[in-house]
């Protein structure tokens, strides 16, 4: 089974694979909105902007483990960002949407939208990893 891009995005295949109707029932209306359907919640909305515990951001689809809190950052944007992924936890597509460039941020184990990255974050990478907070779960340490 692939998972449907949307029209300018290949079809690409992950290793956690659902039908449509298994990730409306598992993810409800707004994070299956988000996740597979690439939307955008309002920023300033998430619970998770403001979240400043040690611990871990994970998919809320499939639990994969993405950011660590250590590279949380405040981007004034609304939405909680990170200077860095976990490992390999995440791929990038290009998003053509909205009649600009953009690289799509999705988990790499079922394919979620997760947000955008963009090259204007702190050092030590330069990066800001802009993500839905509803895409997300957070797990504090312990």
């Amino acid at each position: 089974m692939k998972l449907f891009r949307g029209p300018d995005k290949p079809a690409q295949s992950y290793p956690i694979q659902r039908t449509d109707p298994e990730w409306r029932e598992i993810l409800g209306p707004e994070a299956y909105r988000i996740l597979r359907k690439h939307g955008t919640e309002r920023p300033g909305t998430s619970p998770l902007n403001g979240e400043k515990r040690k611990g871990m951001f994970a998919c809320a689809g499939c639990g994969t483990p993405l950011f660590s809190s250590d590279t949380k950052f405040e981007s004034g944007t609304g939405w909680p960002s990170f200077f860095q992924p976990l490992g390999d936890s995440v791929d990038t597509t290009a998003d053509r949407s909205f009649f600009m460039l953009r690289t799509e941020v999705h988990c790499a184990k079922c394919g979620g939208h997760l947000g955008h990255v963009f090259h204007d974050g702190p050092p030590p990478t330069g990066q800001r990893y802009c993500m839905n907070g509803v895409a997300m779960n957070f797990r504090p340490e312990a």
